[in-house]
């Protein structure tokens, strides 16, 4: 028994480095306001927690493998898990992306807030849907359905086949081209709103050259816009959590 102990402890690092690489990318778990330390630690108490459904795959393994095998095996799990969370990551980038387009529509762009997901500052509208989101992976225990996801990856990209270039990158194109429709879905009603506006605003503006109509109007399309994004911020957010929910149970 002693004698497996090594094997059972590179076994054990080899889940913590693709569960704990993913953790450290997912949306949520990666945010720049948990401290290191904490998602870290987090990483190691779910794939130790993972560790009874995983063992027997991985540990022949690293049984069966030399030290040139077992470096291989490290570095691909690695890969594996990154490209797993930047999956999931992308539909966050997204959806921050599209915070910035509807605040740029409605005139907010320029009220800054603190950023929930980076570091630097970012429009306060977006942190209002980044966070929002962040909040709704957690309330709809879609960080549950993740680790069942990582358990899952398993048999579809199994350690001993190794990290694959091509399908990976694939799978990125796809991912993105998938969330940046999507956003371009959901802020679509800002930007129709935006285009009527100023088109309105250009033509009074050219009716009645004298009077100053762009910051005349401002307010009034401020308050428009803030009634918009009221009308539609439920459909925005329920849109986006069932594309993401389908991405984390059949992705």
């Amino acid at each position: 028994m002693i004698g497996q102990l090594p094997d059972v402890a590179l076994a054990l690092f080899l889940i913590f480095c693709r569960v704990g690489t993913c953790l450290m990318v997912m949306p949520g778990v990666s945010s720049a306001r948990i401290p290191q330390q904490i998602r870290l630690f987090l990483s190691l108490a779910v794939s130790l927690a993972l560790a009874p459904a995983l063992l027997p795959i991985v540990q022949p393994l690293v049984q069966t493998g030399d030290d040139a095998e077992h470096l291989r095996l490290i570095f691909s799990e690695a890969l594996i898990g990154f490209m797993i969370g930047m999956l999931g990551r992308i539909f966050m980038l997204a959806l921050s992306f599209a915070g910035h387009v509807v605040a740029n529509m409605i005139g907010m762009g320029q009220a800054m807030g603190g950023a929930i997901e980076d570091h630097e500052q970012s429009a306060a509208l977006t942190s209002l849907i980044t966070m929002t989101a962040t909040t709704l992976i957690f309330v709809l225990n879609l960080h549950a359905e993740i680790a069942r996801a990582l358990v899952a990856s398993y048999g579809a990209i199994t350690p001993s086949a190794g990290f694959a270039p091509q399908a990976s990158l694939i799978a990125v194109t796809d991912n993105l081209s998938e969330a940046f429709l999507l956003c371009l879905r959901i802020s679509s009603p800002f930007l129709l709103y935006a285009v009527i506006v100023n088109f309105a605003i250009g033509l009074a503006n050219k009716l009645t050259p004298s009077i100053p109509i762009y910051f005349i109007s401002m307010p009034f399309v401020l308050a428009g816009g803030v009634v918009l994004f009221g009308y539609t911020f439920g459909d925005f957010m329920t849109i986006f959590m069932t594309e993401f929910q389908n991405w984390v149970l059949h992705g």
